[in-house]
């Protein structure tokens, strides 16, 4: 009976132990103001802003999200929009009201180590995290199924989620994403994490806006360019300015060592890749020698490449344009977008 007894004070004591850590990986949701300063970024969001508190990694971080309710009937979807490196939630914006117009519910979150959300000390960043503290939020949400919208680094993460996640994935979006190629295959030279993050912490206006115009926006500039680099820059000179610059470093690092080129065959959702064919970026290009430059980054080529790849794709190029076709030309990117969700059929076309 003692015997018994100790068993069964054992178990009860897993089990009770088991459905304490279960329940603080489901987390907690608050609301918090849209503007003022949270974890390091002071740029007023356009929608209600929230947070997602769990514990990851031995730590408690948050994710900032805003969380938009259809403006027309609902229809029952949902869309979640990843944000890229150097891009925040509030970067889809119009995206965001593009899609509430027709009845979507919109989620967009802020990754951790990125805008509003935490700047751990550490923090082990792979795009198999940031899928998972993903679904994570979504599971908190109640929200099983999704259509994933993501660009850039959030594009790449959205590929990791496809590949993770494939069963709550109504559609996958993929916008000029990074990881079409893997560039350490290609010859970009390693960087320690601390030449990272001193080339992170020396980013200024200037710098943001050279490398944007440059890459983003095939050598035009237009003055509505200029919220999200003062967006950018806001955070890597704000109150918590070394922590969001070490933790930018971890990801590139992180970027280049994980590549997803490989895995495009096993992608199950239905995928539609938005490639800006003018569009060349590539981590690694700018600290590469000339040889290796000359290959790296060939949008025009490596859309094609990747939804041949793909089984169940289709592409949609802009010939004219770069890395962020929905700001730079957000009509074209907007009708091209809702088309393709509107429709059952495949499409390759060229906007």
């Amino acid at each position: 009976m003692k015997i018994l007894t100790l068993v069964t004070t054992v178990l009860v004591g897993h089990i009770t132990s088991t459905q304490r850590v279960t329940a603080q990986d489901t987390g907690s949701i608050r609301s918090v103001p849209s503007d003022g300063d949270l974890n390091g970024s002071n740029f007023t969001y356009p929608f209600p802003l929230k947070t997602y508190s769990f514990n990851s990694q031995l730590q408690d971080v948050e994710m900032a999200f805003m969380d938009v309710a259809p403006t027309a009937k609902p229809n029952g979807k949902v869309a979640v929009c990843l944000h890229g490196k150097n891009f925040c939630g509030p970067t889809w914006e119009a995206t965001a009201r593009k899609l509430a117009d027709i009845g979507y519910r919109v989620i967009l979150p802020d990754q951790v180590g990125f805008c509003k959300s935490s700047k751990p000390q550490s923090y082990q960043y792979t795009l198999q995290q940031l899928s998972y503290n993903t679904k994570n939020l979504l599971q908190a949400l109640d929200i099983e199924n999704v259509t994933v919208i993501g660009h850039s680094l959030g594009g790449m993460t959205s590929i990791r989620f496809g590949l993770m996640f494939p069963d709550v994935i109504d559609r996958l979006v993929l916008v000029d994403p990074i990881g079409l190629e893997d560039w350490r295959a290609l010859g970009v030279p390693y960087k320690s994490i601390d030449t990272l993050n001193a080339i992170e912490a020396s980013s200024s206006y200037n710098s943001i806006r050279e490398y944007e115009q440059f890459t983003y926006y095939v050598g035009h500039w237009n003055d509505s360019y200029d919220v999200w680099v003062k967006m950018l820059v806001n955070i890597y000179k704000g109150s918590a300015a070394s922590a969001f610059a070490f933790n930018q470093a971890l990801v590139t690092d992180m970027a280049l060592s994980d590549p997803v080129v490989y895995e495009f065959g096993l992608l199950k959702p239905r995928t539609l890749l938005i490639v800006g064919d003018k569009d060349n970026t590539a981590l690694g290009k700018q600290w590469s020698p000339p040889e290796v430059q000359a290959k790296l980054g060939h949008y025009d080529v490596l859309g094609k490449q990747a939804v041949a790849a793909m089984p169940n794709a289709d592409l949609i190029e802009f010939p004219n344009l770069g890395h962020a076709p929905q700001i730079q030309e957000p009509d074209r990117f907007h009708d091209a977008l809702l088309g393709w969700l509107s429709n059952v059929n495949t499409c390759e076309a060229r906007f």
